[in-house]
């Protein structure tokens, strides 16, 4: 009896040696995932002081400002995941202010944050003179 040669397909050892390729792609990918997403909340902290930093420039342009502003005179809203937005302080004199923003969502990754020199923990702090 003869045997059909003509089908095609693949053999079972040939689909889980691609299913072992995927799952170790999966397995760098997925960490390194985690980790960039992590590092947008930093950023997110970060773009929020700088947004305050450039609303402080444009309120301060009126010369009728003199006196130091708030986050409510500034009339900004800050980002952060939902139901966890960055909250942030504005502190100091009109000479030398002190923008303070907390990452909110605790997920930013302490070897990042102390990597940074604006960075305390979970705080990000510009300084504007």
């Amino acid at each position: 009896m003869k045997k059909n040669r003509s089908q095609k397909g693949f053999t079972l050892i040939e689909l889980m040696i691609v299913i072992a390729i995927i799952g170790i792609l999966a397995a760098i990918a997925i960490p390194n995932f985690i980790a960039y997403r992590d590092k947008a909340y930093c950023s997110a902290a970060e773009s929020d002081a700088n947004m305050i930093a450039a609303a402080l420039a444009d309120y301060y342009a009126i010369p009728s400002h003199t006196a130091l502003a708030t986050l409510a005179n500034l009339g900004l809203t800050l980002s952060g995941p939902t139901g966890a937005v960055n909250t942030a302080t504005i502190s100091g004199s009109v000479d030398a202010i002190v923008i303070t923003v907390t990452d909110s969502s605790g997920r930013c990754p302490a070897d990042y944050a102390a990597a940074q020199p604006d960075w305390t923990g979970s705080v990000v702090t510009k300084t504007l003179q």
